[in-house]
C-alpha cells in the first residue's frame, strides 16, 4: 500500500505564500520554507521543479489575494479611481511585504502595473471607464497622474512616513483627480 502523502503542493505554496507575507519573499529559499513547513526540503522539490516554479505560484497566489482585498475593500467615493487608490494604499499598510512583492519589483511574469493593477477584477478599465462616462476624454493620463499621486502615498506607508487618515486621504484623492480632469 502506498504511503499517504503528508505535505501536499498547497501546504508548501501556503507556506511560501505565509513567509512571503510575514518576513518578504527574499526569505522564501528551499531550506527556510521546509524549516517553516516542518518538513525537508525533498517534497518542496516533488511539488515544484525549482524555487522559481515555487516562486512564480506564490507570486500568482499574491495578486489574487491583492484583487480579493480589492473587491472586498468599502468603495465610499463617487470619483473614478479613488477607491481603487484607496485599497491600493491600505494594501500596503495591511501588507507591507506582499505589496513591495507585486508592485515595488521586476516580476517574472512580464506584467507592468497597469496589467498588476487591473488583475482579473478588470478594476482599471472599470474605473477608466466610469471616467469617460463621466466625461473625461483621456481616462488614461487621469489614471497616470493619479497613480503617480496613490503609489507615493502607499510607498509613504511603508516607510512610515505617512501619517494621513483614511478619511483624508479619500478627501486628498477626490481633490486631485478633480483638479485633474479640469
Amino acid at each position: 500500500m502506498a504511503r499517504k502523502e503528508m505535505i501536499t503542493r498547497d501546504n508548501i505554496l501556503d507556506a511560501a505564500f505565509s513567509m512571503a507575507s510575514e518576513q518578504g519573499i527574499d526569505e522564501v529559499t528551499a531550506r527556510k520554507l521546509a524549516a517553516y513547513a516542518g518538513c525537508s526540503t525533498q517534497p518542496i522539490f516533488r511539488h515544484f521543479e525549482n524555487m522559481d516554479e515555487c516562486l512564480s505560484e506564490v507570486f500568482k497566489k499574491t495578486l489574487a489575494y491583492f484583487d480579493d482585498f480589492y473587491l472586498k475593500y468599502d468603495k465610499l467615493s463617487k470619483y473614478p479611481f479613488v477607491n481603487l487608490g484607496m485599497a491600493y494604499i491600505a494594501f500596503a499598510g495591511k501588507e507591507p511585504f506582499l505589496f513591495s512583492y507585486l508592485f515595488m519589483r521586476n516580476n517574472n511574469m512580464g506584467l507592468n502595473l497597469y496589467n498588476l493593477l487591473n488583475g482579473r477584477t478588470g478594476a482599471v478599465m472599470d474605473e477608466m471607464n466610469r471616467a469617460r462616462a463621466n466625461g473625461v476624454a483621456a481616462p488614461e493620463e487621469i489614471f497616470m497622474k493619479m497613480w503617480m499621486l496613490i503609489h507615493g502615498a502607499a510607498c509613504m506607508v511603508i516607510t512610515g512616513d505617512y501619517d494621513l487618515s483614511s478619511a483624508q486621504t479619500r478627501l486628498q484623492l477626490e481633490e486631485a483627480y478633480k483638479a485633474f480632469v479640469r
